[in-house]
């Protein structure tokens, strides 16, 4: 009974074709009908890439775009509609290690890349969104350490500043922006979590929401129908196959339908009612896919 009841809900997602490059610890962001798939660890031996892909969620072909500057694993990547933003990341191949603070914009319309002021922190593992006029880096580690640095950059005046430190410090998070709020969820220090928080900007303040059921690290979220979808992580056991959403006005947590392939260090998007998951590993540690698979959470976006 149990099997069949997970492969019929595995059933709910959809397989897509796969993308072009085998990798994990990626990021990834949507711009407009888009999907960017950056960085990360690729086979055989683990070094950084600065490979960048592009799905197209309409006709759900691949291509590769212009590669960033440098090869990064575990950056963070975010977007205000109009440009892509990835910051901060591990410069090293193999290995999670030479943070950078470095943040560079892709212009899809031109295919350039320009950086802009680095953070104030450099780190990897982070999570990054834009609300308002304003990028948010959150969380991650430095040194090994997990952080709980907010640093805000506005993307008009191209100023840094820090915002209040996070309840929790996490990295390996997954972070997303709904509401105009920034929300921060799950992720590990060094165990993984299964707390939540979120920024209002309006108020400057932090605030703690209802716990999800699964703990993870290794995970990544996305906002899709005003709902924020958690999904991927890695634990002793292997990758995390369950899938949840919150609702910020019911305050409440539920279960989707659990991941074909479980996977971590993958990136997610929001586009049409549907979350897509990119990339990512398999099994814990250095590993690799190419997959891509969406599941239906809402009618509208």
């Amino acid at each position: 009974m149990l099997l069949g009841a997970l492969a019929a809900a595995a059933a709910a997602w959809s397989a897509l074709p796969s993308a072009t490059l085998e990798r994990g610890e990626v990021a990834a962001a949507r711009v407009g009908h888009h999907a960017y798939v950056v960085g990360g660890f690729v086979a055989p031996a683990g070094a950084s890439t600065a490979v960048v892909e592009r799905l197209d969620l309409r006709t759900r072909r691949w291509r590769r775009v212009r590669s960033m500057p440098v090869g990064l694993n575990h950056p963070a990547a975010a977007s205000d509609g109009r440009y892509l933003y990835v910051l901060g990341g591990y410069r090293a191949d193999a290995a999670l290690a030479g943070e950078t603070a470095a943040v560079r914009r892709y212009d899809p319309r031109t295919g350039r890349w320009t950086r802009l002021p680095d953070m104030p922190t450099a780190r990897g593992a982070l999570g990054a969104a834009v609300v308002g006029g304003r990028l948010y880096a959150v969380g991650g580690a430095a040194g090994g350490t997990a952080l709980r640095t907010l640093e805000v950059l506005d993307l008009r005046t191209r100023r840094w500043r820090t915002g209040p430190p996070m309840p929790t410090p996490r990295e390996h998070l997954g972070v997303a922006a709904a509401g105009g709020k920034v929300y921060v969820l799950a992720g590990r220090n060094p165990r993984n979590l299964t707390s939540a928080e979120r920024f209002d900007p309006r108020r400057g303040r932090w605030e703690r929401l209802p716990s999800s059921r699964r703990a993870r690290g290794g995970n990544t979220a996305a906002a899709v129908g005003g709902r924020l979808v958690v999904l991927g992580g890695e634990e002793a056991a292997g990758t995390i196959a369950e899938v949840e959403a919150f609702d910020p006005r019911a305050r409440r947590w539920r279960t989707l339908a659990p991941m074909r392939t479980p996977r971590h260090g993958l990136g997610a998007v929001g586009y049409g009612g549907r979350v897509y998951a990119l990339a990512g590993g398999r099994t814990p540690g250095f590993s690799y896919s190419a997959l891509a698979e969406a599941l239906r959470v809402a009618t509208t976006d």
